[in-house]
């Protein structure tokens, strides 16, 4: 059995075309099409109906895609515990984190302790989505809510708070009740902070919108409104002002998880112990 020919079955029955499934693999389309083929040669089953418009998997497509997708999740199981046995402080560790967070406060101890270990590699990648670890798209997650499923190590490093923000020159001579807001755009237009920033704008206009809390800062900061930013981005920037007073900010708890099975494994111990320390003293 060729694992190749399964594991392109498995993409297409998670992903629903080829498209979507070679993007996945990092593929051709055509060649996802011919690994399945190749399957159903090797199987002599047909495993997709290729008569409509869409290809669709058949009743045998779907039980064998299973199959390939237990498959999957043993193999990484496999990778997982063999990650977890490593006593020393070499190989890679992915982080996945948001990027202002990541930024303002991964980095920093990220790299100290890579100069302090130089055989470790680590690989800090930002972003909004929450990463799988159960399929070892990253060994550690920072996030901004917790996690809710899975064998996980949930470990609260902290909080962010957020406050609202703005230009003195988009502040002068406007009154309060003529303000509009800098906010986000979808996905994230569901996100905690923005629901609490449309609590604030109270019917007034979120005019401008960006994806991310660094495009929204640098709209705040070219006057397109008051934005609702992270106190670590906003606090020293010249360019902004509070403009909240001394209301309490609106805080997002500050979580990280691993798979209970990298709980051993001594690069991902390494990290989260820095990450842990470095967010107790409150450095960057």
């Amino acid at each position: 059995m060729d694992w190749e020919n399964l594991r392109h079955l498995y993409a297409f029955a998670e992903h629903g075309s080829l498209a979507a499934a070679a993007r996945a693999l990092g593929v051709e389309h055509a060649t996802v099409a011919r690994r399945i083929a190749a399957l159903e040669t090797q199987l002599q089953t047909r495993l997709v109906d290729r008569r409509g418009r869409r290809l669709l998997l058949t009743g045998d497509g779907e039980r064998i895609a299973a199959i390939a997708r237990r498959m999957r999740e043993d193999a990484d199981a496999v990778e997982r515990a063999a990650a977890g046995a490593r006593s020393e402080l070499t190989g890679t560790v992915t982080i996945s984190a948001p990027p202002a967070l990541a930024a303002a406060r991964l980095i920093g101890p990220l790299v100290a302790l890579q100069q302090k270990h130089r055989r470790l590699e680590l690989r800090l990648i930002g972003e909004a989505r929450s990463a799988a670890l159960e399929r070892r798209e990253a060994d550690i997650a920072v996030r901004l809510s917790r996690p809710r499923s899975g064998e996980l190590i949930i470990v609260r490093l902290g909080a962010m708070p957020f406050r609202l923000y703005a230009s003195p020159g988009y502040l002068r001579d406007r009154d309060e009740r003529d303000w509009s807001f800098v906010g986000y755009d979808a996905p994230m237009a569901q996100s905690p902070q923005q629901r609490r920033l449309r609590a604030i704008a109270a019917g007034r206009a979120i005019a401008f919108t960006a994806s991310n809390a660094e495009l929204q800062q640098a709209a705040a900061r070219a006057g397109a409104g008051v934005a609702m930013l992270p106190g670590f981005m906003a606090d020293d920037d010249p360019a902004l002002v509070r403009v909240d007073g001394d209301a309490p900010p609106f805080q997002r708890e500050i979580w990280l998880a691993i798979h209970a099975d990298m709980k051993t494994a001594a690069g991902v111990r390494a990290v989260v112990d820095a990450l842990k320390a470095a967010f107790a003293t409150g450095a960057d």
